[in-house]
């Protein structure tokens, strides 16, 4: 069986990576990988080391309509000279192309991963119409995660009969790699020394509810005045939530760590008393499993792979969507009783979100009559 894989805007992706090494290891299926970018793409280095083509297409997501029209007739092409059995597209800027010239080159099983739920339907809803014509050009919606698979239901119309649920994976050997120095530089760089951390990692953006938690912060000092909010991540909104956190008097509560070197990230986890996420709404959001994995005591709306691998008050805290009270409650819980949640948590990451459980949900999917 011959699979082409296809995203767009990314120069080099994990987990495609992560497929490219396990195909090559079984040596059962064929895998091609094709990505859209601005300029030539690491990723042609990530999957050629084991065997696999990967096609680059000059694509600028500024451009965003003429890129694909020309990328359609692109693909159409190629689709047509390697006739896959398979493609599978994953973002909505190769999923419209890409489905629409798999559909007309006679690809008979188009996938698409929903890995970009509800970006249109909340901030740009003039392209939901499309987002349906995607659902439409494929024969399998993949969501990946039930409130996801919900929402691809409820608010995109998608038949439900195309719809199979497959949770994001990552390897645990990878992203449980703690070092105690590394958990001694992070507490010594941001004097983090007798302090009770709480930590998120996630870019500085609006609907990632950082507000939230900032506005969280007074009751959870009242309680915990030794607590400090650690804020891994850069983007746009740095500047408003700093004059928030002056505004409410609690800026020498956070670090601004901006953005840590991924080799760093595991030890991170390890030295949180919570981690903290207040996403608005996630289609899965890896932090998650990654802090699970490595033993964080997680509070977190009940968003993507939260909402579905958190049993409230047993492995993990699921606090309401943009309630800062609500936040501030499971914080200070927690803070008290988090040790509680470490081991639990762990064992359902690894089970739920290993790599492994998603490349054999999609080689089950591919080979599916």
């Amino acid at each position: 069986m011959h699979i082409v894989f296809v995203i767009s805007n990314e120069s080099s992706v994990p987990y495609f990576k992560w497929f490219a090494q396990k195909a090559f290891q079984q040596k059962k299926h064929q895998f091609t990988f094709v990505t859209l970018y601005t300029e030539k793409p690491q990723m042609i280095e990530d999957v050629g080391k084991y065997g696999w083509d990967c096609y680059w297409f000059k694509f600028d997501h500024h451009k965003r309509k003429r890129g694909m029209i020309r990328t359609f007739f692109q693909l159409y092409r190629l689709f047509k000279k390697l006739k896959p059995d398979v493609v599978h597209t994953h973002l909505f800027d190769d999923s419209f192309p890409g489905l629409m010239a798999a559909r007309l080159a006679g690809i008979n099983k188009r996938v698409v991963t929903k890995q970009d739920t509800t970006f249109h339907y909340y901030y740009a809803p003039n392209w939901v119409i499309a987002d349906k014509i995607n659902n439409k050009n494929a024969t399998h919606i993949v969501p990946v995660s039930t409130e996801a698979e919900k929402f691809i239901i409820e608010k995109e119309n998608a038949p439900v009969e195309k719809i199979t649920m497959i949770h994001h994976g990552i390897p645990p050997e990878i992203f449980t790699q703690q070092s105690e120095d590394f958990k001694q530089e992070l507490v010594e760089k941001y004097q983090l020394q007798g302090k009770r951390i709480v930590g998120t990692v996630a870019r500085l953006i609006e609907w990632k509810g950082y507000r939230y938690i900032i506005e969280a912060i007074p009751r959870v000092i009242k309680k915990y005045p030794d607590a400090i909010f650690l804020f891994v991540g850069q983007g746009n909104q740095k500047e408003e939530l700093q004059q928030l956190a002056k505004q409410l008097n609690v800026l020498s509560y956070i670090v601004f760590a901006g953005w840590i070197d991924r080799a760093y990230i595991p030890s991170l986890y390890a030295i949180l008393d919570v981690y903290a996420h207040a996403a608005n709404y996630e289609p899965f959001g890896f932090v998650i499993p990654e802090a699970m994995m490595n033993a964080a005591p997680v509070v977190s709306t009940p968003t993507g792979s939260a909402l579905d691998a958190i049993q409230h008050q047993q492995n993990g805290y699921l606090v309401n969507y943009k309630d800062a009270i609500s936040l501030a409650e499971g914080i200070n819980y927690t803070l008290e009783h988090g040790n509680d949640f470490k081991e639990k948590g762990k064992k359902t990451a690894l089970e739920m979100y290993n790599f492994e459980r998603m490349y054999n949900n999609y080689i089950q999917l591919y080979e599916k009559n």
